[in-house]
């Protein structure tokens, strides 16, 4: 079978565009250079912000996406994936306007612990106040009868502050005092019921890890990559 070629529409943001593509790179079966799969990459940084447009009604971001996808599709992309949770919640509006296949972040992350975790029947979700007040990722698990736990008002607020800390290069905090906060947040889900925690913003994975916490992570990055793989035509390690 012909191999299929990736295409990331990525910048949402940038350093998480990258640990997808190192994620990619590390999962993908390959001894040399030419066993590696063909990706593409658009990483646009200057995308709006996905949660003012989904809260505030701020700038849609969804105009540069498609042209994003677009370009992608012209340089010979067979499918797209976006290493961003919160563009997930305009995905059935771009594939309304862009023929190219996408794969659903949230479809992968259901399916994987519908799958792989039978026994896990709540999850707590980690993400941006867009993604978390959006909707649509509780919407999809809930498809495959798991129920979601998200944080209060002032745990969401410091989810969001460790998630634009991750985004600023010039953060007056640490990496390892930003997992600090998201893993207290994360254990406040878990004494709330939750059996696992989905890292819901492409950019928590980043700073916490599978292992971090006392109950299962479900790392949407690497789920997304590997789940790339699959849709390439590969068998991920």
């Amino acid at each position: 079978m012909t191999e299929k070629v990736i295409g990331i529409l990525g910048g949402m943001g940038p350093e998480a565009t990258l640990g997808f593509f190192e994620r990619i790179i590390a999962h993908t079966p390959a001894a040399r250079d030419q066993e590696h799969l063909r990706v593409i990459i658009d990483s646009n940084p200057h995308v709006p912000d996905r949660t003012a447009a989904i809260l505030l009604g701020g700038e849609s971001p969804v105009p540069l996406m498609v042209a994003g996808m677009e370009a992608l599709q012209r340089a010979g992309a067979d499918f797209v994936v976006i290493p961003c949770v919160s563009a997930h919640f305009f995905l059935e509006e771009l594939r309304r306007r862009v023929s190219l296949p996408v794969i659903s972040m949230f479809d992968i992350t259901a399916e994987h612990i519908r799958r792989d975790h039978p026994r896990i029947k709540t999850v707590g979700l980690l993400g941006t106040t867009g993604t978390v007040a959006g909707g649509h990722f509780q919407a999809r698990l809930a498809q495959d009868r798991i129920e979601t736990v998200v944080p209060g008002s002032d745990d969401q607020g410091r989810v969001m502050a460790a998630i634009y800390d991750i985004k600023d290069v010039r953060a007056a905090r640490s990496r390892s005092e930003i997992a600090n906060d998201l893993r207290a947040v994360a254990g406040r889900l878990a004494a709330a019921g939750a059996q696992g925690i989905v890292l819901g913003c492409t950019e928590i994975p980043l700073v916490l890890k599978t292992g971090d916490l006392d109950v299962p992570v479900f790392d949407t990055l690497t789920l997304l990559a590997r789940a790339a793989i699959v849709a390439a035509g590969r068998t991920p390690l």
